[in-house]
């Protein structure tokens, strides 16, 4: 979920800071740049991570009285890999899915055609609502009457907003935003399994598929668009989580916890018959 990553930038120390030690100033423009902001095509960065590994000669440029320094640095940045199971809290329900934050990221998706199977979204309650189906085994004479009985008794299991909920991530969408003369345009990328879907927004875009075998059985798909306009439409986040549920083990956490208890339960009571 978590990586350390090497980054190499040109930092401006102000003047104000000269009186300090030159790896102090710089710790202080780092921690004030790089926290809490999303670094294209590498994750959401938490923090800096120790002390800049190499940090170049000071230079001065004509009309300004700072120093700029080419540093070399480690960060903290959040990245989940692709098959990552994660726990978070949903926050929103629609027609199109659900999304879950982590606390500290809010962008996970979970779109419609990623829910448990059988699922479907209740408009009155406005929640996705889980109907396993417990008699697809059933066949023979009897199966007509039991059909008939449990369409009135049908287990339901809603998602309820705030509740937790165990996903597996499926894709990561990187998105640049840049405003030039001819308006607002949008660069992506995707991250995911060469089995794995794209949303929609991403589908549509003009791709180049780059293919890497990681060497442990997992081909990562890296899809890169070019340039769309964003004019008309709502800019989408910087980084983006598409994640399913469509798995045993999968969904509300609750729904497993209370699987787990009455099989302990079981054990326990028949260690007593012992």
């Amino acid at each position: 979920m978590f990586i350390i990553s090497t980054f190499c930038d040109s930092l401006r120390i102000d003047p104000s800071a000269f009186a300090l030690p030159t790896a102090t100033s710089i710790n202080i423009e780092l921690d004030k740049k790089y926290p809490n902001r999303v670094i294209y095509d590498s994750g959401l960065c938490i923090c800096r991570w120790g002390d800049p590994l190499q940090i170049g000669d000071g230079i001065c440029v004509p009309g300004d009285g700072g120093a700029y320094y080419e540093v070399v640095f480690r960060l903290l940045i959040f990245r989940p890999f692709v098959d990552e199971v994660c726990v978070g809290k949903i926050v929103q329900s629609s027609a199109d899915g659900i999304r879950v934050s982590l606390g500290f990221f809010n962008d996970v998706y979970i779109p419609s055609y990623w829910m448990l199977n059988p699922s479907e979204y209740d408009k009155d309650a406005g929640l996705w609502v889980w109907t396993p189906n417990y008699d697809d085994d059933a066949a023979g004479e009897d199966a007509e009457e039991d059909n008939a009985s449990t369409k009135e008794d049908v287990v339901k299991y809603e998602m309820d907003i705030g509740e937790k909920i165990k996903f597996k991530v499926k894709s990561l969408n990187f998105t640049k935003v840049t405003k030039s003369a001819k308006g607002v345009q949008a660069t992506a990328s995707t991250i995911a399994h060469t089995g794995s879907s794209v949303t929609p927004g991403t589908a549509r875009m003009r791709s180049l598929s780059i293919t890497s075998d990681k060497g442990d059985g997992n081909v990562l798909r890296r899809r890169r668009s070019s340039s769309i306009d964003l004019t008309d439409e709502q800019e989408p986040p910087c980084m983006r989580i598409e994640a399913s549920i469509c798995e045993d083990g999968l969904g509300l956490v609750s729904w497993w916890e209370a699987d787990e208890d009455e099989e302990e339960d079981e054990d326990e009571e028949g260690d007593e018959e012992e």
